[in-house]
C-alpha cells in the first residue's frame, strides 16, 4: 500500500491554528477580525474535506475495489473507518457534527454561519490533529 501523505492536512491545521489565534486577538470592529474569521472558516472547510479524502484512501485496502470506496458518501467513509478501527466512534460522531454544521450553513455565508463555526474550532483542531495521527498510524500498521 502506498503511504498516505498527511503533509497538506497538517499544514492546513497549522494555518487554521494561526488564523484562529490571530482572530482571538483581533478587535471585532476591525477588518483584521473579518479577515481572520474568513480564513478560519475556509480552513475549517478545507480540513473537513481533506479528512474525508485521506480516510477514503486509508480504507482502500479493505475493499475489493477502489471504485467501491470512491462511491461512499462522506459520512459512510467515517462509519467504515470506525468499523476498521482506524478512528473511534466518538471521533466519527464529532466529525458528523462538523459536517452537519458545514452542510446546514453552506449557503449562509453571513456572520451567523461564521460565528457558529468559530465555536467549533477549538475542538475541531484537536479532532483533525487526532485524525491525521490515526491515518499516520494506519500508514505504520500497513508497513509492518
Amino acid at each position: 500500500m502506498n503511504k498516505i501523505d498527511t503533509t497538506y492536512l497538517l499544514r492546513c491545521i497549522s494555518t487554521l491554528e494561526k488564523a484562529y489565534g490571530l482572530l482571538l486577538k483581533a478587535n471585532v470592529d476591525e477588518i483584521d477580525y473579518d479577515m481572520y474569521r474568513s480564513a478560519s472558516v475556509k480552513e475549517f472547510e478545507i480540513i473537513l474535506e481533506q479528512c474525508g479524502k485521506l480516510l477514503r484512501k486509508a480504507l482502500k485496502p479493505y475493499f475489493h475495489s477502489s471504485k467501491s470506496v470512491d462511491q461512499l458518501y462522506y459520512k459512510d467513509v467515517f462509519k467504515q473507518a470506525v468499523l476498521r478501527s482506524i478512528i473511534s466512534p466518538e471521533l466519527c460522531e464529532r466529525f458528523f457534527e462538523y459536517r452537519d454544521n458545514r452542510n446546514n450553513t453552506a449557503h449562509d455565508y453571513g456572520v451567523n454561519f461564521a460565528e457558529e463555526t468559530l465555536v467549533l474550532l477549538p475542538n475541531f483542531l484537536i479532532d483533525a490533529t487526532q485524525l491525521a495521527a490515526a491515518i499516520n498510524q494506519q500508514n505504520n500498521d500497513t508497513e509492518s
